[in-house]
């Protein structure tokens, strides 16, 4: 499937872009992470039964009688390129690709898991996705970008719980320097209370709950109007307050002031019996009362003007411990899918927020498995991540012909028989083109001793910038399935940077590629495809690379080599994680 496609990509696509490199300026100078092998893992805990065996054993199940439009595992080039794009956000080096091709290691696959989630780009890149899931690529407010990013990618590289780094972001209000990073969740959002229900309640308890601010919800029976409500008395009495003299802006909150709420239906029809109130409660669990304060006693810290008030009793501060409470099962449950769908391309409870008993589970068994397993492993996110890739369910190949001829009704992507394909994050297309045009390896050299992950992705986090920028969706609102735009083909084909990457320049992967003699074209197409598309060309594909080779007359191997890199990275094989 991806084969065919790509061939008629590097012919057409050479032929297209013509002489447009011969000519282009070299990119200036600037950057080190070691392409070698990673250290060992820490060994992983025990347990009765692995995860990753009761997911197998629970998707299996469900097609006994389908078996034989189920996916093959995967080939090695297949998972290697998979699980580098899945835990690290860059494809594997060409000298990644061939130790593991080479490796006969029957467990050669669960040590490089192990490498993987041990290195510095794992925590860079999920603290990536963690950034997006919770910030939606909210632009600046307040808090230093910088500063947030920082805080979740140390909390992964520690491997901090899930529910932990929940709590300190629910719990932080931005006057703690220690703590202030955290506070962006509130103040990125302006400290709005419905827009930060509504986002609380999607992104941590699978639920969209828009419909039920101004009734219950009118096409989901489970979700109510107090559901709505008893999220946002949590946050009821928080604003944002600037602090002058300090020139710092907090979420403060204040002592008093209570949801009041009312169906716009039943106002219409005459019916309603006037406002209703609701202590904070999260969905149908159990609400929560407060202490109560003689008159004037209910502050620290009295309001006054261009003073931070700070009250006793603080509701806000409950939220984050009534959110991950293990008598919230919702929370496990809601993480536990979003991991998956982030992992496998799709969530067993899909929209993921559209968890309600009129869109159940594809796999109800298996989620419930999940979420017990998150709990009692203490929403260990490494360990989770670990155990899903190498499930064979994650392994198995995305090629699946037979697949295709049958019912979608009958068999869909909801069985997971087959690997999804997901087209790559911006961040995960910027790394891989850095990585298969041999510009990180310009970098990794130039570094030295100096070679770290922080070094070399401050050298080139401005490409990382660009592609999010152009295939990161408005702020707010990213992008959840694969369109093109024409800003996005613009930049790909004509764009200098783009081109920059692949015309020769030293270590990069033409000039590695041109080094190889004229006469070992076969030689030539291996080094390219190992490079880019982390595997070895077909004998159609191999036969393809000679020929343009051959060319017209008059007509560079310098720019062939070019053209046929840049064909490579615009292939649908190159776009998708698969």
């Amino acid at each position: 499937m991806f084969r065919t496609n790509m061939r008629v990509n590097v012919l057409l696509l050479v032929m297209f872009l013509g002489n447009a490199l011969a000519e282009q300026p070299l990119l200036a100078e600037s950057s080190k992470i070691s392409d070698g092998p990673i250290v060992a893992a820490k060994p992983e805990r025990k347990s009765v039964k692995p995860l990753h065996k009761i997911i197998d054993e629970q998707i299996q199940a469900r097609y006994k009688d389908d078996s034989q439009y189920v996916s093959a595992l995967s080939g090695d080039s297949e998972f290697l390129r998979r699980v580098y794009l899945d835990l690290t956000g860059r494809i594997p080096s060409i000298t990644q690709t061939r130790e593991f091709l080479e490796d006969r290691r029957s467990d050669k696959r669960k040590i490089l898991v192990n490498q993987l989630l041990e290195s510095p780009e794992y925590a860079r890149y999920i603290s990536q996705q963690l950034d997006v899931m919770l910030m939606r690529r909210l632009k600046k407010k307040y808090i230093n970008v910088n500063t947030w990013e920082e805080f979740l990618r140390k909390s992964v590289a520690e491997n901090k719980p899930l529910d932990q780094i929940v709590r300190e972001i629910f719990a932080a209000d931005g006057s703690n320097k220690e703590t202030q990073a955290a506070a962006r969740f509130y103040l990125a959002r302006n400290g709005d209370v419905n827009e930060l229900t509504r986002d609380i309640g999607e992104i941590f308890l699978g639920a969209d709950l828009t419909c039920a601010q101004c009734h219950d919800h009118p096409d989901v029976n489970d979700w109510k109007q107090d559901h709505y409500y008893g999220l946002s008395a949590f946050l009821i009495r928080s604003f944002v307050f600037t602090d002058k003299k300090k020139k710092q802006t907090v979420f403060a909150e204040k002592a008093e002031g209570e949801v009041k709420f009312e169906s716009v239906f039943e106002v219409r029809d005459k019916t309603s019996k006037g406002p209703e109130t609701t202590l904070p409660v999260v969905f149908n669990g159990t609400a929560i009362s407060e202490p109560a304060f003689k008159k004037g006693e209910e502050y620290q810290v009295k309001p006054a003007k261009d003073v931070r008030p700070i009250p006793k009793y603080s509701r806000r501060a409950q939220l984050g411990i009534a959110i991950t409470s293990p008598q919230n099962r919702r929370f496990a449950r809601t993480m536990s899918n979003r991991l998956w769908a982030m992992i496998m391309g799709r969530g067993l409870v899909h929209p993921l927020n559209a968890d309600h008993s009129d869109n159940p589970p594809s796999h109800p068994e298996l989620l419930d498995s999940l979420t017990d397993q998150m709990i009692a492993h203490q929403f260990d996110l490494k360990w989770y991540l670990r155990e899903l890739v190498l499930s064979e369910t994650y392994q198995r190949s995305s090629v699946n012909d037979a697949f295709n001829q049958k019912d979608a009704k009958e068999l869909d992507e909801s069985q997971f028989t087959h690997a999804i394909m997901k087209p790559l994050t911006p961040e995960q297309f910027a790394w891989a083109v850095l990585q298969a045009t041999g510009f990180t390896d310009i970098y990794r050299k130039s570094l030295k001793e100096k070679l770290t992950e922080e070094t070399l992705r401050k050298k080139l986090v401005g490409y990382e910038k660009r592609f999010v920028s152009l295939f990161g969706g408005l702020p707010g609102k990213p992008v959840k399935e694969f369109e093109v735009t024409a800003d996005q083909i613009l930049y790909l084909s004509n764009d200098g940077a783009i081109q920059g990457f692949v015309t020769p320049r030293t270590g990069n992967t033409a000039d590695r590629v041109l080094k190889v003699p004229a006469d070992q074209s076969e030689k030539v197409a291996e080094e390219l495809y190992l490079s880019v598309l982390n595997r070895y060309p077909d004998q159609v594909e191999t036969e393809e690379v000679i020929t343009l080779l051959q060319g017209k007359a008059g007509t560079k191997r310098s720019q062939t080599v070019s053209d046929v890199i840049w064909a490579l990275v615009m292939s649908s094989e190159f776009r998708f994680n698969h």
